[in-house]
């Protein structure tokens, strides 16, 4: 968009304050070169968050950047109309997983049930899920922001409201986009993730526009989120654009000495992923996944040296953990890639790795970029996180796939030889043109992101939605039951209801013991009393029949 367009738009001398939205600062990595692009152009942008984490990151971004300003959005107090909001929120979004698409999908179901209140399910069993969703959206939309959301967007004056990921379950980013329309503000949803589309909310509030990686996305924008196709702009994964066309900041031997490894034989990278709660540690699959190489036939798999990288979400799965001693010629390295060292790592990791191998992880995707042959084994017990997903299946079928899979560790170790002997097959090319780069390979998509979004400004504002009087009695109703036995029941958060049963628990175990303990003592204190007794009248009766010896008669 040319600066005139931009000024027709309304925007001052050709620039727009955008405010953008996250729940927390480590969001805004996968934004990184958009958000220093747009400061580039003129733009002033401010990088807002609900939790005040991490955020080494943007304090550099913001020192590195003029026009880039940070800070934390406004406490919203937990009153009772916050709270229903965010149990029907939940609700919403547990009818969405009833749909047939999710019917193998598990592991996903159970996450948004277990946030779920019973009124949800007693509304679907009673009208059905399409009724159900009609009904309790209808409460939901009466349900006002906070003034202090609405106040803080006022007060940044925004030309421009960008919000990510908005669509996690129950969000309270929600409020944020209501508010900006209610002030004629437009907005946009910058897609975060390959996966936020098929595993998270829907779309409830339709921003003017939803940015995506490519037609795929833009495909289940509108097949499943119900949006208009204009309101949808492929602009390709700006997030990966660090990765092409990157040259090693070390040489070869020089990252291997750094690691360990021998640079005179290839290795394999295995990146870890953050697994669904209740899966497997996946500490325990690696270890078994390197014994089954080390027990090999293939004297190549018994000695190929490997890189373990953790995933920076899931550390603590590997306290105590040391491959290092457990297993000659592994090694575990890197971290969090957000700086530009350990950036530099994560890329060198990948560069130079002859093959690399994963569960369910953006580093797949990153590993196809770099052009390396991608491997994963399906198994049992990790279905959920795999073939349970909808994205997954895109690395199977989108450019024909390049993800080479195996049923078996066996199967998998065969798979393995053929890539470090340059023997396989398939291709990165056709994935990575139609899922990361869409308008080409050498198209990068930062600059086509930073143009929808300046776009957007010439956009019609979206209008607030359409609220019932219905829907305003309901609301005040159910806030004013909401902390009676009834609302806490079928309108409270049954995690709060399962932790308080657990404390509960908690308390009569501890109560158990202790008056098993007082019992104990007191029994304890019995018999000694009456020991005492028994030895004083041992010692009376001693006293007045002397002639009694201690092999006498016992005293009963």
């Amino acid at each position: 968009m040319s600066d005139e367009q931009r000024r027709e738009a309304g925007c001052p001398s050709g620039t727009m304050t955008i405010l953008f939205l996250a729940r927390h600062y480590t969001y805004f990595r996968n934004f990184d070169g958009a958000i220093r692009l747009l400061a580039a152009r003129g733009h002033r942008v401010h990088l807002a968050v609900d939790r005040d984490d991490n955020r080494e990151f943007v304090e550099r971004l913001a020192a590195e950047t003029p026009g880039v300003t940070f800070g934390l959005t406004p406490q919203v107090p937990a009153t009772r109309r916050r709270r229903l909001s965010e149990g029907l929120r939940f609700s919403l979004d547990f009818l969405r997983y009833e749909d047939a698409r999710y019917a193998d999908a598990s592991k996903i179901r159970q996450r948004a049930a277990e946030r779920t209140p019973a009124l949800a399910a007693w509304a679907r069993d009673r009208w059905g899920v399409g009724e159900a969703v009609t009904r309790v959206a209808e409460v939901e939309r009466a349900i006002e922001p906070s003034p202090r959301v609405r106040e803080f967007i006022a007060s940044q004056a925004p030309d421009l409201v960008v919000l990510t990921p908005l669509i996690e379950l129950g969000s309270p980013q929600l409020d944020y986009l209501r508010a900006a329309r209610a002030l004629g503000i437009r907005t946009a949803l910058a897609v975060w993730s390959w996966d936020h589309l098929t595993s998270k909310a829907l779309i409830r509030v339709r921003p003017d526009r939803v940015l995506v990686w490519n037609e795929t996305q833009r495909r289940e924008a509108v097949e499943l989120h119900g949006l208009a196709p204009e309101a949808v702009v492929v602009t390709g994964a700006q997030c990966f654009d660090q990765w092409f066309d990157r040259q090693p900041a070390l040489a070869r031997d020089v990252f291997c000495g750094r690691v360990g490894l021998p640079d005179d034989r290839a290795f394999v990278l295995y990146v870890c992923s953050s697994l669904f709660k209740g899966s497997p540690p996946e500490p325990g699959f690696v270890r078994q996944w390197i014994r089954s190489l080390r027990e090999h036939a293939d004297a190549r798999l018994r000695e190929v040296p490997i890189v373990v990288r953790p995933h920076p979400q899931r550390l603590a799965e590997w306290d105590g953990i040391d491959l290092a001693a457990e297993f000659p010629g592994v090694h575990v390295f890197g971290s969090a890639p957000l700086d530009p060292g350990t950036r530099a790592d994560y890329f060198d990791s990948m560069y130079h790795a002859a093959a690399v191998v994963g569960l369910n992880t953006s580093a797949l995707i990153e590993s196809a970029i770099v052009d390396r042959p991608v491997y994963t084994v399906l198994l049992p017990e990790f279905r959920e996180n795999q073939e349970g997903t909808l994205h997954f299946q895109y690395l199977l079928r989108v450019g024909e796939g390049f993800l080479h899979t195996s049923r078996s560790l066996d199967e998998h170790a065969w798979q393995l030889l053929a890539g470090l002997t340059g023997t396989t097959s398939r291709r990165n090319t056709p994935f990575v043109e139609a899922f990361v780069r869409p308008h080409g390979l050498t198209a990068p998509a930062t600059p086509r992101f930073v143009e929808a979004v300046e776009a957007v400004a010439a956009a019609r504002p979206g209008l607030p939605e359409v609220v019932t009087a219905r829907g305003r009695l309901q609301a005040v109703g159910l806030a004013l039951m909401m902390d009676t036995a009834w609302g806490r029941r079928w309108l409270g958060d049954p995690r709060q209801a399962r932790e308080a049963v657990d404390k509960a628990a908690v308390q009569a175990d501890r109560a158990r013991r202790y008056a098993e303990k007082y019992r104990e003592q007191r029994t304890t204190l019995w018999r000694r009393r009456w020991a005492r007794v028994v030895a004083a009248a041992k010692t009376a009766v001693l006293r007045v029949a002397p002639g009694l010896s201690s092999r006498g008669p016992s005293l009963p």
